[in-house]
């Protein structure tokens, strides 16, 4: 497994995040509503709002898995944050030399596809976390969906950058 990479200006992402005041805090519905609705257009069992902490991805909004934080190494919001594509696609875990062996593909929640946006601060535009989307079975994704993801993901940074 390939860990996930840390940006050259990681102290100034974290300082963004921490600005934000957003890690550690309860659910909101404004968030709620965006995992769920690319649930159900995207036809897919998990979506979360990820934002990447120092060691840990910690999910604003989690629909479909049962933890609200994960590892940051083995995360692929993590590869996602820091991806030079407007969506990072993944459309079969196993046949990735990245994630084949990643313990969310060879063990729960099975993960065979995902789709993630980068989520930037206004201010600084630094990336602070990431909007996605994963699937239990392997997928391509249409340039539909792909305009689904990248429009509910422009929302939630939004919503992200409306905080406080």
């Amino acid at each position: 497994m390939k860990n996930a990479p840390i940006p050259e200006n990681e102290n100034e992402r974290l300082a963004v995040v921490r600005a934000l005041e957003i890690l550690d805090t309860p659910p909101d519905e404004r968030f709620d509503r965006l995992t769920r609705e690319a649930i159900q257009r995207l036809h897919v069992p998990i979506s979360t709002i990820s934002i990447i902490d120092k060691d840990r991805e910690w999910f604003k909004s989690c629909i479909g898995l049962e933890s609200w934080e994960g590892p940051r190494s083995s995360s692929f919001c993590g590869h996602a944050l820091v991806s030079d594509k407007k969506v990072f696609i993944v459309e079969d875990t196993k046949k990735d030399p990245t994630f084949s062996d990643n313990p969310m593909v060879t063990g729960p929640p099975h993960i065979r596809f995902y789709a993630g946006v980068a989520l930037h601060d206004e201010k600084q535009h630094l990336p602070v976390g990431v909007f996605c989307v994963k699937d239990t079975k392997p997928r391509n994704f249409s340039l539909e969906e792909t305009g689904t993801l990248l429009e509910l993901a422009d929302r939630a940074e939004r919503e992200l950058n409306a905080q406080g």
